[in-house]
């Protein structure tokens, strides 16, 4: 099936219904993200109409959203915290851009091609079973720990496990009805029956879900026992239109160009956003149910620069290609880049226009969305057939999962994607060589064959071999199937061959014949 690169308007069927999902799933992540970044709420939420409009009309990907990141959080709050102010900050922010942007032109969105598909499957599962876990709070109306904050240590204080406890102990009633009609809604939404009914499957599931939701948060509370308290609530700050938009927005204060933590903040930043962008392109490609596209990663790495620089020029916090947002768009049927862009409009039109209506939605609602998205993303079946693929695929693959549940998104891929090398070269070293022993009319023949590529790790093999040749024996190398012979396997052979004279041992190399001068 290809898709209609030329005329992205041809697919606002789609692309319309998958922008309002992403919106319901950046709202609340926008929002959040800012808070565990210790930056003001507003500029989460203008990093998400930056990510969808600016990145999203730049960019090359089609079905990639861009937004703030959680990855990112922990190194926000330290350079907040750091610089003294979240003005200097922004500096950093906006020099990252530039680098970003040099990254690019530098052709330096190829080291994507670097991780293995396993690690990526991976970070996929891992990203799901974390989105998963982290919502059941919020689905029991426990919502102390912000949506957004993807950390296993929160920034609470709590871990995710422990907030399981939490939900159970400070429940809320009407939010875990809230949420069970939400989470049945929209499995009900997928039957074949709603989706063959041309007025039903138009209607988008989270859509129903949030209308639903302020529907039932708005019967329960005249209810005591089914009342839902305020902090249950979205909560976005109320901004009268654009004249007042100004007084909530914080600019850089360039006179920090000087400072040369800011420099070094903007590297870390550069760098850690440009990986994870890399990782959620390559994720995202993978994701594509139909298209196997594939993202010209340099100028996603200038689309993110140009659009750090704008977000955090006008008080935005730093964003990246987000495999939640993303994942979001391919399984709510999003087509083009269209979908990114038009969410980026809904976050700028629900901050400007309807805030008032958007603080009445029940973060219990939204969460019965984004765990529909951490289970997509994490299903049993992934975990089966990777175990199918056998050893080489499921150790790397299960230690990013469980690195990332543990700790954060780059050191479970970091983690994953050692294994995968330990394992390449493991493997490396195990077809490296053929040996073959044999004993005719008394005289014993060792003959070891070299092949492809032949590493140090082969020297301890190699050693044992010589180590037990016989006096008087013969041994015969034979190099002319190796690709590469490491230096030092090169000088245990030259070793070995006078060693060889000692004990009476006949040795001979065979190679491939020198080419005709």
């Amino acid at each position: 099936m290809k898709r209609n690169r030329h005329g992205v308007f041809s697919n606002l069927k789609f692309d319309l219904p998958a922008s309002v999902v992403v919106f319901f799933v950046a709202l609340p992540l926008c929002l959040g993200i800012a808070l565990a970044s210790g930056a003001p709420l507003l500029s989460g939420l203008i990093a998400g109409v930056v990510g969808g409009i600016v990145v999203g009309a730049i960019s090359k990907s089609s079905l990639g959203v861009s937004g703030p990141a959680a990855g990112l959080a922990t190194i926000v709050m330290g350079a907040i915290l750091d610089l003294g102010s979240f003005e200097a900050f922004l500096v950093a922010g906006v020099l990252a851009g530039v680098f970003q942007i040099v990254f690019g032109l530098l052709r330096a969105g190829k080291l994507a091609m670097l991780f293995p598909s396993s690690v990526i499957t991976g970070m996929l599962t891992g990203i799901g079973i974390i989105i998963f876990l982290k919502q059941i709070p919020h689905l029991f109306g426990y919502d102390a720990d912000v949506e957004g904050d993807l950390a296993f240590m929160q920034v609470d204080g709590e871990t995710t496990f422990s907030e399981f406890g939490n939900a159970f102990k400070f429940f809320n009633l009407g939010a875990i009805i809230i949420a069970v009609v939400s989470l049945a809604i929209l499995i009900i939404w997928q039957a074949k029956k709603i989706q063959s009914n041309k007025v039903l499957r138009v209607i988008p599931a989270p859509l129903l879900v949030v209308v639903v939701g302020i529907g039932l948060a708005l019967l329960f509370e005249p209810i005591a026992f089914l009342t839902i308290g305020s902090e249950h609530f979205v909560n976005i700050p109320i901004v009268e239109g654009l004249s007042d938009l100004q007084n909530h927005v914080k600019l850089p204060s360039w006179g920090y160009l000087a400072d040369s933590r800011v420099w070094f903040y903007a590297g870390v930043i550069a760098l850690v956003a440009s990986l994870e962008t890399l990782l959620c392109v390559e994720a995202t490609d993978k994701l594509d149910p139909h298209y196997k596209n594939t993202t010209p990663t340099n100028r996603e790495l200038i689309a993110q620069g140009v659009g750090n620089i704008v977000a955090c020029c006008i008080g935005g916090i730093p964003i990246t290609q987000v495999i939640v947002r993303s994942s979001a768009n391919i399984h709510s049927g999003g087509k083009t880049k269209m979908s990114a862009i038009f969410h980026g409009f809904l976050i700028l039109i629900a901050v400007l226009i309807i805030p008032f209506l958007l603080n009445k939605i029940p973060i219990a609602a939204l969460a019965g969305v984004l765990t529909l998205v951490g289970y997509k993303l994490a299903k049993p079946s992934t975990f089966v057939r990777m175990w199918k693929e056998g050893w080489v695929q499921f150790v790397p693959y299960i230690a990013t999962v469980v690195v990332m549940l543990f700790t954060d998104l780059l050191l479970g891929v970091g983690i994953g994607f050692v294994i995968s090398v330990v394992f390449i070269l493991i493997k490396s070293h195990l077809s490296s060589m053929e040996i073959k022993k044999t004993n005719v009319e008394g005289e014993h023949f060792l003959q070891i064959q070299l092949l492809n590529n032949v590493t140090f790790l082969s020297k301890a093999k190699l050693k044992g071999q010589f180590e037990m040749a016989q006096e008087k024996s013969r041994v015969i190398i034979d190099i002319r199937r190796a690709n590469y012979i490491h230096p030092d396997v090169i000088s245990m052979l030259e070793d070995f061959e006078v060693a060889a004279l000692h004990k009476k041992i006949k040795y001979e190399v065979l190679r491939n014949p020198e080419p005709a001068k």
